[in-house]
Parts: structure tokens; sequence; C-alpha cells
């Protein structure tokens, strides 16, 4: 050991710690390219580091992602209209069928990044001090270092995030109710019965409709009922998926590229919120099921 190079042990112990250092930036920024620019920002300032000097290597690179992490939400405060498209989790889809448990992976990341949708309700420090705390076990005295607080308020941020989150979250998993309100929806949007559409919407619904012009929204069951001819092409030519946990339908053109990516939100039996993608470019990013 003693001839080993120290610049070699370094880069092996960044190594085995860029997954975890990875999975933390992620969950704080929601954006997989981010949390790659994070980790590779802290890798190029660890190069720059005496590497005797640091006694926790471990610790030293949780608090770098993490303030650098920091400061990127903070950056995205104070410009909300250029964070619109990094700001969002990516989509994870996948064929809504029984799962098999090699499926069990792949459901736990979906609920997994059903958790940044929630998470994005929190001021920057709440976020840092919840993930860092409840999903990666770090000590609180040492996110108080990060934020610059003492263990208590530390403690107190992370609890006031916990109380948001539990009170915003959706239930994890798409239950027969979801499924059946959601088949009832575009069965009546297929046969244009607004009644009907009417019935399965709440008052209150949001529609977003992801567009390459950019994001259009619709409020209000009326609204969304007389738009929901996208939704009937999308009951014709599509297949149940789920997008991020949540029940949806994906549609295809002709020759097999992707047409709509639909998302629903089911809340006491019926649709709060839809989501729909149809901007060719986003749909040709996205890692999607091809047509079966």
């Amino acid at each position: 050991m003693s001839d080993a190079n120290p610049t070699d042990l370094v880069a092996e112990v960044f190594e085995s710690q860029r997954d975890r250092l990875r999975a933390v930036a992620h969950r704080m920024l929601g954006s997989h390219a981010d949390a790659e620019d994070v980790v590779q920002e802290a890798w190029l300032r660890l190069s720059r580091q005496d590497a005797a000097d640091i006694h926790n290597l471990t610790g030293w690179l949780t608090t770098v992602v993490s303030r650098i992490s920091l400061d990127v939400l903070r950056a995205r405060r104070t410009r909300p209209e250029a964070s619109y498209d990094d700001g969002l989790p990516e989509f994870v889809v996948t064929l809504d069928n029984v799962p098999a448990p090699e499926d069990d992976v792949v459901l736990a990341d979906s609920v997994g990044l059903a958790l940044l949708v929630v998470l994005e309700s929190l001021r920057p420090s709440e976020r840092l001090a919840f993930v860092l705390h409840d999903l990666f076990a770090v000590p609180f005295a040492e996110i108080g270092q990060i934020l610059g607080k003492s263990t208590d308020a530390t403690k107190m941020l992370a609890s006031r995030a916990r109380r948001k989150v539990r009170a915003t979250e959706r239930p994890t998993g798409v239950g027969r109710e979801q499924r059946e309100v959601v088949r009832a929806f575009l069965a009546a949007a297929r046969d244009g019965d607004f009644e009907e559409l009417l019935r399965v919407l709440d008052p209150d619904v949001k529609l977003t409709l992801d567009t390459a012009a950019g994001a259009v929204v619709a409020l209000g069951a009326a609204k969304v009922a007389a738009g929901a001819k996208l939704s009937a092409t999308a009951a014709v030519r599509g297949r149940a998926v789920l997008v991020n946990g949540l029940p949806g339908v994906l549609s295809w053109h002709e020759d097999g590229t992707p047409l709509t990516l639909l998302s629903f939100t089911v809340t006491d039996g019926r649709i709060t919120e839809i989501t729909a993608v149809v901007d060719p470019a986003k749909l040709a990013l996205m890692d999607l099921p091809g047509p079966v």
C-alpha cells in the first residue's frame, strides 16, 4: 500500500462513491444531467485539493456535492423562468402490466422519481436537510455545517420538510380504482361523452400540455373536457403505462415514433391532474417502450 500513488487512491475512493454522490445530487435536483454535472464539479474540486488535508474523504465529497446542489437550487429560485425544463424530474415510463419480481427495481425507481415532484415544493434548505437525513442518513450535525446552521435548527428544517412531504405526497402504486377512472375518461373522450367526462374530472382539474412551443395550462373540468380530443387519439392508439408510478397512456404514430404521453393523478375517484407531453423533441429524448 505504501507504494501506491496517492492520486490513484483518491480516484479509487471517488469512483467507489460516485453512484452515491450522483444519487444525492439527483434527489436534490431532479435531473440526471444536472446530477452528473454536480458530481463532475466535485471531482474537479477534489483534484485541486491536497488529499492529505482531508480527514474524511467520503464526508468531504458529500458536503461538496450538497453545497453545489444547494447553489443550483437557489439559482433556480432566483431565475425560475430559466429552470422550467431543468427542474422537471425525468419521466420513467413502463408498460402497465402486472409486475413480475424482476420489475421491482423499475417500480421502485418510479416511486422515487414521483417523490421528486413532492420535493419541488420544499425550500432549498428544507430539501437538503430532508434528502440528506431521511434518504441518506447523514447526521444533523454534518448537515448543519453544510447549511451554516445549528444542529437544532437543522432538525427543525428536516421536520418541517417531512410534514410538507407527508401532506402532499401521493399514494404510491396504481390501484384498480385509479385504472378504472382513467379508462372511463379515455372511453368518454373517444365517444365524445361530455357529461361522462365531467363526471370523472375533478371540478378544479389541471391539464398541463407540454408542446414544442412551451407549456399550456388549462384549469377546470369544462375546459379540460372540451379539449379532450387529444385523449381520444390516445385511447384509440395508445397503451396503458406507468409514468413515475402514476397511471398513464402512451400512443405512437403509425411509423412507431411516440405521439403522446399522458399521465393522470386520481384522487377520491376523480382525475385531479393530467400531464400531456406532445413535444416530439422531448418524446424522442425519453426512454419509452415501443409499440407492441
